[in-house]
């Protein structure tokens, strides 16, 4: 139903003469969902990589109206993507107004409500709320409570004078108040086994139970969660009864294409200064090797996070550069994904038999990448012009303590660095002094030049 904020009804009365209808969550969520893909609209954005795999499954598990359990190693998106369900809700739907689970004004369930509908009949004051209020999230942790979930006997109603066996002195838990919404548990293998229990009658019978109370509650609910695989976590796993009450499970993924997993490092890292595509390549072929890596425990994965956060990283390096050597538009360089080795290392689990060797592992797949992406982008460039004046002139010196300007000026005029210029978009002196350094970084890794550190710790080709 769409009414425009002014004219909403505000009594059940106005509502019933306005036409609208009652849905449940999961109709709700159907005819929006299909009506996005009638009109060619994206139900999924800000997410990716998941475009022919984990979107369509997903879409089809909805249209069933089944609830949903997304399994996938760290960092894959799984919590992303469970957020954006929220936009698949009406923007504002009615509740009576001050009920505790926000009850339709249809359909009251809790005495309180239906005991004020039968009071107030057609004048039952309608309130409205946003879809943003009707998505409910929680972390699962091993000291989650039964009364978290679902509920528990609230002592000061009970002080109040009301009597133990009155369901009015229940304090309601986070399932039942996101009645006509959705539940979100993430990391659902943490929950103790007993807890998981209190959720069965949820997912089936769709009712609550607290302390034996003769109290049933036809919830309306989509009931979603997130798990990393049970083959390999020893945290916990999903007790086979509730795993059995999910109608869909779904498998999560890392990008598959370069160009997704640059797409997130692009849409998710906070970069602080101007950092060149070619260096987020860099950074995603690195991510992408640790993936493959038979040094890297592939059961725990290598998150996405990796990625955004050497982006971030590289970035602040040339922040902190322009900060000392007062560059007023600092722009990163390949020597500012030194820092990514030294930072990051702790992001990443080891084999047992690789202890000692983490930073021999990282700093040879950073090689690595850098050299796929030196072949990919600077592919047909016959760079020998520039092999030679490092070879006739004077050493090329670089490093955090070396402007742009400086670097520039160590390089003779030569045609070829204004083709690297113009094949990857530089210029101004900051992009056109990593693009030289991008180069003479490839030229090194082909074994055409040499690169040692100097007394001051700065990279020296020559």
């Amino acid at each position: 139903m769409v009414t425009s904020s002014e004219h909403r009804p505000s009594t059940v009365g106005e509502l019933r003469e306005s036409g609208h209808i009652q849905r449940t969550v999961k109709e709700e969520i159907r005819e929006n969902l299909l009506a996005a893909l009638r009109d060619g609209r994206d139900p999924w954005p800000g997410i990716v990589g998941f475009e022919e795999t984990v979107e369509p499954q997903l879409e089809r598990a909805l249209i069933a109206g089944h609830d949903v359990v997304l399994l996938g190693e760290r960092g894959q998106g799984k919590t992303r993507l469970l957020r954006t369900l929220n936009l698949l809700l009406d923007e504002w739907t009615p509740v009576i107004a001050g009920s505790e689970l926000g009850e339709h004004p249809y359909e009251p369930i809790t005495p309180a409500s239906i005991r004020r509908a039968q009071e107030l009949g057609d004048s039952l004051p309608v309130a409205w709320r946003h879809r943003s209020e009707r998505y409910s999230e929680k972390l699962a942790t091993p000291d989650t409570s039964v009364a978290d979930l679902v509920g528990d006997v609230d002592p000061v109603k009970v002080a109040e004078g009301r009597s133990l066996g009155d369901p009015e002195t229940i304090h309601f838990g986070l399932v039942p108040r996101a009645h006509r919404g959705i539940v979100a548990i993430n990391e659902l293998p943490d929950l103790a086994e007993r807890i998981q229990v209190s959720l069965l009658n949820v997912m089936e019978e769709r009712d609550i139970q607290v302390r034996g109370y003769t109290l049933r509650l036809p919830l309306d609910v989509l009931m979603v969660a997130s798990a990393n695989p049970e083959d390999y976590t020893n945290r916990g796993r999903i007790i086979t009864p509730l795993k059995d009450r999910f109608g869909a499970e779904i498998r999560t993924h890392y990008p598959t294409r370069l160009d997704d997993e640059v797409a997130v490092i692009l849409q998710e890292a906070h970069l602080t200064a101007e950092v060149p595509e070619y260096l987020l390549e860099i950074l995603a072929r690195f991510t992408r090797l640790l993936r493959e890596s038979t040094s890297v425990d592939q059961r725990s994965g290598v998150s996405a996070r990796f990625a955004v956060a050497g982006a971030e990283t590289v970035s602040a390096a040339a922040v902190h550069r322009g900060a000392v050597l007062g560059e007023a538009d600092p722009v990163a360089r390949p020597v500012d994904l030194e820092t990514v080795v030294d930072v990051l290392r702790g992001k990443v689990e080891f084999e047992s038999g690789e202890e000692g060797r983490e930073i021999e592992v990282l700093e040879h797949l950073l090689r690595r990448a850098t050299a796929d992406t030196v072949r990919t982008r600077l592919g047909g460039i016959d760079l020998a012009e520039l092999v030679d004046a490092v070879e006739q002139g004077d050493p090329v010196v670089t490093g955090e303590r070396i402007t742009a300007k400086a670097l520039l000026n160590e390089l003779p005029e030569l045609e070829v660095l204004d083709e690297l210029a113009e094949r990857l978009g530089a210029e101004s002196d900051g992009e056109r002094a990593a693009a030289a350094e991008f180069a003479l970084e490839g030229l090194y890794l082909a074994r055409r030049i040499s690169k040692n550190p100097d007394i001051n710790g700065q990279t020296v080709y020559s």
